[in-house]
């Protein structure tokens, strides 16, 4: 997977966590201005947390792999076939982003089509357009689009949507609209975008009763106009969706002030998440540099018997590491890459490969009972059996006490044609 995919994927799911925070929590407050901006800010917020690392891998044993590789030439037929994952699961993310976009730009020219037939007044906080056909109300931008019928027997409506222009609602729809499209997979994100356009109402809601309205006359009216009408997705309009929500939040008290404090409970999950996401730290003394890449190739203590030789002590549990030239076996790496030739039938029928080496380093420091453990085709398999062969003497690996020791190595070897 590609590192674009991997990011969209970890932001997605601190996305996920977050608003399934607001849902359990954050959602059942009548903050609803604080609710509307802490939406908007957590979710650009969670953008940024999968750059953040709050730990490195540090564990031992799990350092690079030691690898060789031979000439250089063009991909393998076999490497070519293979199907890409990541360049489809690109594609079809792509797809889905398009789609998104497509979307909301059908669902602006709509508007902006129905804006264009309807007769403008310029008000003092906004631009009023009347329609004579029966369509729902809502407004976007500074602009409210209106039935003149509505207009003249009920100014609530009127009202209602002059709040959302006075609280530029429209402005936070805007926010959110880049992150349907780059998370367009994630359902959360559209259910959020739908509490977002819930808490709109809300704050509408409350400027209109605040004015004087009857509340009781208020809600009659939402039912009435809801019942049977349609909206445009893209707008913030009267007639929004989950009116019971809506209603009940109009009967329910003030929430306590001291409730804003149970927001902060959200930097514990999100910190353990961010943990839990990063690999710990090992407790053990690191590996130090020389031996790190060879660590992952060599046998640890609990396969210590499946490589242990007679006479010979495991590369991992031996006190002190054979060296090669001054160097650890990194250092044996660079010296195998420059002896290494590709056999020209190898390169003929472009075969690749990893080979699989055991070597004993003896107490005298050369190198005895080279064995390929798993093998790629027999003119690689010799070529690395002879390089391994004519290693130089090393300086041998030492128990605790000091004495020089047989110290088995298992060494990777990879035949690629680039």
């Amino acid at each position: 997977m590609t590192p674009f995919l991997l990011y969209i994927a970890r932001a997605g799911l601190y996305l996920g966590l977050f608003y399934a925070f607001y849902l359990l929590v954050m959602r059942r407050t009548t903050f609803f201005g604080l609710n509307r901006v802490l939406l908007l800010a957590g979710s650009y917020l969670c953008l940024l947390l999968p750059v953040i690392r709050l730990r490195t891998v540090d564990a031992v044993g799990m350092a690079r792999e030691l690898t060789v590789v031979g000439t250089e030439w063009e991909p393998s037929a076999a490497a070519s076939k293979a199907f890409p994952w990541p360049e489809v699961l690109l594609a079809l993310y792509v797809c889905g982003a398009a789609g998104a976009l497509t979307l909301y730009l059908v669902s602006a020219w709509k508007v902006n089509r129905l804006i264009r037939r309807g007769e403008k007044t310029v008000l003092e906080d906004c631009t009023l357009v009347l329609l004579e056909e029966n369509v729902p109300s809502f407004s976007w931008g500074r602009t409210v689009v209106m039935n003149r019928q509505d207009l003249e027997q009920n100014p609530a409506i009127f009202a209602h949507e002059q709040m959302h222009v006075r609280c530029r609602h429209t402005v936070d729809l805007l926010l959110f609209f880049p992150l349907q499209v780059v998370f367009w997979w994630n359902f959360l994100v559209w259910i959020a975008r739908e509490e977002l356009q819930l808490l709109h109402e809300y704050q509408a809601d409350e400027g209109v009763i605040q004015k004087g309205i009857d509340a009781t006359q208020y809600q009659l009216l939402l039912v009435r106009k809801a019942v049977g009408e349609q909206r445009f997705s893209l707008a913030s309009g009267f007639q929004h969706a989950k009116l019971k929500n809506r209603i009940a939040m109009m009967l329910k008290p003030t929430t306590a002030g001291w409730m804003r404090w149970s927001y902060l409970a959200l930097i514990p999950v999100l910190a353990t998440f961010m943990f839990a996401c990063n690999p710990k730290k090992s407790a053990e003394k690191p590996v130090p540099a020389e031996e790190s890449e060879a660590s992952e190739s060599l046998p640890t203590k609990a396969d210590a018997a499946l490589y242990q030789e007679a006479g010979a002590v495991p590369y991992a549990m031996v006190g002190v590491k054979p060296s090669f030239e001054g160097g650890g076996a990194d250092k044996f790496s660079h010296w195998v890459n420059s002896q290494l030739k590709y056999p020209e039938h190898a390169i003929d029928d472009r075969v690749e490969g990893r080979i699989t080496m055991r070597f004993t380093v003896d107490a005298d420091g050369s190198v005895r009972n080279v064995k390929v453990l798993k093998g790629v085709r027999k003119d690689l398999d010799e070529m690395a059996l002879s390089v391994v062969s004519a290693s130089p003497k090393w300086e041998p690996g030492r128990n605790a006490e000091g004495e020089a020791v047989p110290v088995t190595i298992v060494f990777p070897i990879i035949f690629q044609l680039k």
